[in-house]
């Protein structure tokens, strides 16, 4: 698949949203848990089967973290049992999808293009 150049971010997501994330290397499947929980499976070392961890944010080149976002090309960082952090390989495609109390799937994000992005601004 190639480089979307989606990113989303994760802080508003209602908890029971699912967020499949394709990077260079593997598929993570990811269940929101509330606040910054998670639940994560698609690494065969460290989450085989869904486990509950921390979800951290994207890591850049510089190595500077993102909080609470996923973004395509960067790397994502999630901490297994409170001790032990995890860095994917490159994101390349991130979908999510909420349940509503329907039990329907629907498109949850939004998923934005890094030039829709909006970055705060700061107060003079």
């Amino acid at each position: 698949m190639q480089n979307s150049g989606e990113f989303l971010d994760c802080a508003n997501l209602r908890p029971g949203s699912f967020i499949e994330v394709e990077t260079k290397n593997r598929r993570y499947q990811i269940e929101c848990l509330g606040g910054d929980a998670i639940r994560i499976s698609g690494h065969p070392r460290y989450c085989p089967r869904p486990v509950v961890a921390r979800f951290k944010g994207s890591l850049n080149r510089e190595g500077l973290l993102d909080h609470g976002l996923i973004e395509c090309g960067m790397r994502l960082v999630f901490v297994v049992e409170d001790r032990l952090p995890v860095t994917t390989s490159k994101v390349l495609h991130v979908n999510c999808v909420s349940r509503p109390a329907n039990g329907d799937r629907e498109r949850c994000g939004p998923t934005l293009s890094r030039a829709e992005r909006k970055f705060p601004t700061t107060a003079e």
